[in-house]
């Protein structure tokens, strides 16, 4: 099985990235990424894949799952109405707080929990999953505090349950990380241009053509398709804030408005302009 390395781009001035009905019940995508992850679905039944641990879910789920642990989308086969909302925590963002006020020990406890996969039970399903749907309701500043009141909860509660008795390593190497965090800080840095893959290379230390056999490999992708799934994740935003697609198109990097018609419905299944109004409707 394929493991994928999903790209997570986090809301603007915030630790947070907030998925809220994603709708990908026909999508099989096994992945990870240094984010942990919190997800709360209700209204079916469904699989929960979390590293090595499989079981079954009936009627709802509450999970928090750790940095780098491979980890299926819970909705996947889902063909029934349902609820869903995911939320990526970035690894640091407890970094730079006063971590040592006592305050935080009990989310830091949490955290270290989390590389083991955490589920938790119909009591705290009932307390928390009302709270996270809410959520994006909120301003930045209302969604950190509200998620470490949350994270008290989920620490004290006692129906939690750990997926793996021991922690589930990430099996890619610092090394790895910090090029992979390298390279997709120059992406969203340049995005908007032209992207020369022999700098991207050189920033890897690698050559052109060993730098493409590495990035296939650690993302599944080669990576002008990378670049156009990051770019088309852009001109979405664009879109849903109404900017026309002639607007969204040259202001994600694209040259061609055609080219940007074709990539973004390889990419979403629709065309710009249907996607737009189907949101925005």
């Amino acid at each position: 099985m394929k493991t994928e390395l999903e790209k997570i781009i986090p809301d603007k001035n915030s630790s947070l990235s907030l998925m809220v009905n994603p709708k990908l019940s026909d999508f099989f995508f096994w992945h990870f990424h240094p984010e942990y992850e919190l997800v709360w679905i209700k209204g079916s039944d469904g699989n929960r894949h979390v590293g090595q641990h499989f079981s079954r879910f009936k009627g709802s789920d509450l999970v928090l799952i750790g940095s780098y642990i491979p980890h299926l989308n819970f909705d996947y086969g889902i063909t029934t109405p349902y609820e869903e909302v995911v939320v990526h925590i970035r690894q640091d963002f407890l970094k730079h707080t006063a971590t040592n006020a006592p305050e935080l020990e009990v989310v830091q406890q949490l955290l270290e929990l989390a590389q083991h996969g955490i589920a938790f039970g119909e009591k705290t399903k009932d307390i928390v999953g009302p709270r996270l749907k809410k959520l994006p309701e909120n301003s930045h500043f209302e969604q950190f505090l509200e998620l470490l009141s949350i994270f008290h909860v989920l620490m004290l509660a006692e129906d939690k349950e750990l997926l793996h008795s021991e922690p589930v390593k990430n099996q890619y190497t610092r090394k790895d990380q910090d090029r992979l965090r390298a390279i997709y800080a120059f992406i969203d840095n340049n995005y908007q241009q032209r992207i020369n893959i022999e700098e991207v290379a050189d920033l890897s230390h690698l050559s052109k053509a060993a730098f493409c056999r590495y990035f296939k490999k650690m993302t599944r992708l080669t990576f002008t398709e990378f670049v156009n799934h990051y770019r088309i994740d852009r001109a979405k935003k664009l879109l849903l804030l109404d900017r026309n697609v002639t607007e969204s198109c040259y202001a994600c990097g694209f040259e061609s408005l055609s080219y940007f018609n074709r990539t973004f419905k390889k990419v979403t299944g629709k065309n710009p302009l249907s996607f737009k109004k189907e949101h925005l409707h």
